[in-house]
Parts: C-alpha cells; structure tokens; sequence
C-alpha cells in the first residue's frame, strides 16, 4: 500500500466499486456516505491537483466524467450532474486529482453550491488581479 489511497485503488491494490475507466483514468463510486450517489473520477498517474496535472492526464479526467454524467443521465434517469473539484491544500481530503460527479433529481435537495462571502473589493480591482 502507498501512502495515497487513489494510487492504491488505480494499482489494484485497494478495492473499489469501478464504473468506468480509460487508458488514463478511473471512475468509481466514494466510499463516503455522503450524498446517496456520489462518483469521483482521477487520473491514473499521480498528481496532486490541477496545478500539476499534465495535459493529458487533465483531458482524461474530463473526457471521463462527460461519458459517465452522459450515461448518468441517459441510462439511469438523472437529470444532471455537479462536477465539483479543489485544488486548495486545505480543502482536498485526498492529496490526488479528483473530480467529485453527484448526480442530481429535480427536487432532490443537494445543495452542493457553498455560501460564498460578498465581495468585499470592487469588480475591477478583482478583475485587474486575475488577468
């Protein structure tokens, strides 16, 4: 066993209930509990976040959670699909790339949207920091 739990899963050497996988990444279903349907895709090769992760490894992960939130919604009656990633430290409970998929029911509740603060500073001095 390594000492992340996805390399462990992508090497075989950790069970998981797969859903789909490509030549460069792996869907499976979370062990947490929370919410009822809740799916992460990673790349096989090991990277800490989207900061690190090379092109292909990057378009992998994508191509993957589109042919599975396709499928969610096509053949298992959702209505949609969250993608929902970080690549803060503090915010990643696995230190490996993921993408979480949670398909969504009309009505089903999830609020996976967070309550996010007001902006405190102008739109145009945000804007002039991140261009």
């Amino acid at each position: 066993m390594s000492e992340c739990v996805f390399c462990d899963i992508v090497h075989g050497d950790a069970p998981c209930r797969l859903i789909e996988e490509s030549d460069l990444a792996l869907c499976f279903v979370s062990i947490n509990d929370r919410p009822n349907y809740h799916l992460l895709v990673v790349p096989k090769r090991h990277v800490v976040n989207i900061l690190d992760c090379d092109p292909q490894s990057l378009r992998a992960v994508a191509e993957l959670a589109q042919r599975v939130a396709r499928h969610l919604v096509a053949d298992c009656g959702f209505d949609g699909v969250d993608l929902l990633s970080t690549s803060f430290a503090e915010a990643q409970s696995v230190p490996h790339f993921h993408v979480h998929l949670l398909p969504r029911a009309h009505g089903d509740g999830l609020d996976t949207w967070p309550a996010l603060p007001e902006r405190t500073i102008p739109l145009d001095e945000a804007w002039h920091r991140m261009r």
